[in-house]
């Protein structure tokens, strides 16, 4: 099932029932995707308009990397609900005998990191997005001034919660080194885009 391929009611009646996935993480990604794409769009309203003369170069390449990243969160969505579904099935393998409790020990650990990959995945590609949402501020058509500052909104609310997906699988890790890097690395990643979203949506206000 690829829950990108769904319609919007269908997807949001799959989270609103008792499957344990999609999930948090799923939906974390498709807010990125939407912040993503609402960048997107502001800088495609302000190419070839006189008014923005200075801002043409900008605004090109910020329609082209921020589309990419929008498909590329859009994966992260199904990705992350694959992920959990990994992690699933190793919990429901056997474990009678030695050597079956090693094979799901295993499996179980590879799908952990699995997990944890994903959203971490989730938070690179949602910082990427917001610094080109904040290099927009001052530089678009200022008509869809308030598509920024929702794109910030929908962006912070994927870092953040791509990162409680981080952190829920953590503890599973059995590289505690690994698990420190994750944490380490997380946690400057989340700073730095509130410290972001912060400013494109105080931004946004002062333009509005």
């Amino acid at each position: 099932m690829e829950l990108t391929k769904m319609t919007m009611t269908a997807y949001i009646d799959l989270l609103n029932s008792d499957a344990p996935a999609p999930g948090g993480g799923s939906a974390s990604a498709l807010c990125g995707a939407q912040g993503a794409a609402l960048v997107s769009m502001v800088a495609g309203l302000t190419i070839g308009k006189k008014k923005y003369p200075l801002d043409q170069e900008l605004c090109i390449e910020v329609a082209q990397k921020t589309s990419k990243l929008k498909d590329a969160l859009l994966t992260q969505v199904d990705k992350d609900t694959e992920a959990f579904n990994l992690v699933s099935a190793a919990f429901k393998l056997p474990k009678e005998t030695d050597a079956e409790k090693a094979a799901r020990s295993k499996a179980i650990a590879d799908a952990t990191l699995v997990a944890t990959e994903v959203p971490f995945e989730t938070m690179r590609l949602c910082l990427e997005t917001l610094q080109y949402t904040k290099s927009l501020i001052g530089h678009s058509n200022t008509s869809a001034a308030s598509d920024l500052g929702v794109s910030a909104l929908n962006l912070i609310c994927c870092m953040k919660g791509a990162w409680l997906n981080v952190l829920i699988n953590l503890g599973g890790l059995n590289d505690e080194a690994k698990a420190n890097d994750f944490r380490s690395k997380g946690e400057k990643m989340v700073a730095s885009a509130q410290k972001e979203a912060e400013e494109i949506y105080k931004a946004t206000l002062e333009i509005l």
